[in-house]
């Protein structure tokens, strides 16, 4: 029988899958996007990840299950060649997220140590870090809980007194105004910002695995969802306008990979560049460390469903194949693609899962006794969000948009082939 777990263990699964790399990776993207209204970014990215979190706390009430957003896209649509392409798609994003970590914690590390060279350093430390995390989740799963436990505390400490002192700081700062309106970029090119790093958000989806396990469901997933989702989007904001309100735009621009550590110079100097480095790694690390188990799971969950084929089921060295094909997969992403290009791949990968979860809770209306228009919202606003982002993108970043498609239609393409073989050895 599984442990309970209380309110604020679900809690921390949220905010530690929210917390993870994504704020350390995709800051410096955001403010390119939106230079000035980087906060008003977030906040719209945050407010979609807070009406999504409102499906996903009815679902996770009404069906809880350790495959979470898996069986949830079953429950909608049955399993069929559309729910098994949407359930591949997240074990895809997955991957893609991981990737976006190991690129974030190439981009901090050589700040350290420089080994051979900007690129080289990248690969090598990109790379060296998934073959760890991957050798971690091979020895012990209690390893990995307990890496998550303790860095969860270390990040969030870390971050909640670089905005401390970084409030503190900006009085008087001249980069201030860099805040003002006008100095935001346009309310389309601030959307795209906020969706391009919507997968920092993407996280809190990990308590629907741990639903459950949760003692006192009726109170505390609601809660847990909630809770986790709202403290993130004020972090995020208001690490977003300590970093604006401290660097100079040329400096957030130059500094675009690693801009958290850059924004604690002005405060702390160098100590506060290497504390924020060390944060980042951390960070990045226990992302890494989390979602390869995740996405194993994800693989396991698809394979156990029949979408994706029983082998995946099979164990290696006592863990599931998924996670040495999660591991390697990652490892190709994240030496080929550049950040940008990572992040618009997650993002639209997230952005489509979530509006498919959302209409599942419009559809299964009646069941989960929810309220109808807020998942109606949150499909419609989501579509919409991948339909601007995709617009943007494809004229400054086309690259992503590409690998995006391609990812989508791959998803689909081998679902189909795969029920077609099932159906002809039926």
């Amino acid at each position: 029988m599984s442990k309970k777990i209380g309110l604020k263990e679900a809690m921390s699964i949220g905010i530690g899958g929210m917390v993870g790399g994504g704020i350390f990776a995709v800051l410096g993207l955001a403010v390119s996007l939106a230079a000035g209204g980087t906060p008003i970014a977030f906040l719209f990215a945050g407010i979609l990840a807070l009406i999504t979190s409102y499906s996903y706390v009815k679902l996770s009430m009404a069906f809880p299950d350790r495959g979470g957003t898996v069986k949830f896209v079953n429950k909608g649509f049955g399993k069929s060649i559309f729910s098994g392409a949407i359930n591949n798609l997240l074990w895809v994003s997955y991957i893609i997220m991981l990737s976006l970590y190991a690129s974030a914690f190439g981009y901090y590390a050589p700040n350290l140590l420089q080994i051979g060279g900007e690129t080289i350093d990248f690969h090598i430390y990109a790379s060296s870090i998934v073959f760890l995390a991957t050798a971690i989740n091979y020895y012990s799963i209690k390893v990995v809980g307990k890496i998550e436990a303790y860095a969860v505390i270390i990040k969030l400490i870390i971050l909640l007194s670089f905005v401390v002192i970084g409030i503190y700081g900006l009085f008087g700062n001249p980069n201030l105004m860099q805040l003002s309106i006008s100095n935001w970029e346009a309310p389309i090119s601030i959307l795209t910002g906020g969706m391009v790093i919507f997968v920092a958000y993407e996280g809190f989806e990990l308590i629907a695995n741990a639903a459950p396990d949760i003692k006192n469901p009726k109170r505390n997933i609601p809660r847990a969802y909630y809770y986790s989702v709202i403290f993130v989007i004020l972090l995020y904001v208001i690490i977003a306008c300590v970093t604006v309100g401290s660097l100079p735009f040329k400096e957030i621009a130059t500094a675009q990979d690693y801009v958290l550590a850059e924004a604690a110079k002005p405060m702390l100097g160098k100590t506060g560049f290497t504390v924020i480095t060390i944060a980042a790694l951390i960070s990045t690390f226990s992302a890494i460390n989390a979602s390869l188990y995740g996405g194993s799971r994800v693989s396991y969950e698809i394979a156990e469903d029949d979408e994706l084929p029983h082998h995946l089921m099979s164990r290696l060295w006592n863990q599931p194949i998924g996670l040495l094909i999660t591991a390697i997969a990652t490892l190709v992403i994240a030496n080929l693609l550049k950040l940008e290009s990572i992040s618009t791949v997650g993002s639209v990968g997230f952005l489509l899962i979530f509006s498919i979860v959302n209409y599942v809770g419009f559809r299964l209306n009646d069941t989960i006794k929810g309220n109808k228009i807020i998942p109606l919202i949150g499909f419609l606003l989501c579509l919409i969000a991948l339909i601007i982002m995709i617009g943007q993108q494809y004229s400054s970043n086309r690259t992503g948009v590409i690998v995006a498609t391609s990812v989508i239609v791959s998803c689909f393409l081998l679902e189909w082939i795969y029920k077609k073989t099932l159906s002809k050895m039926g």
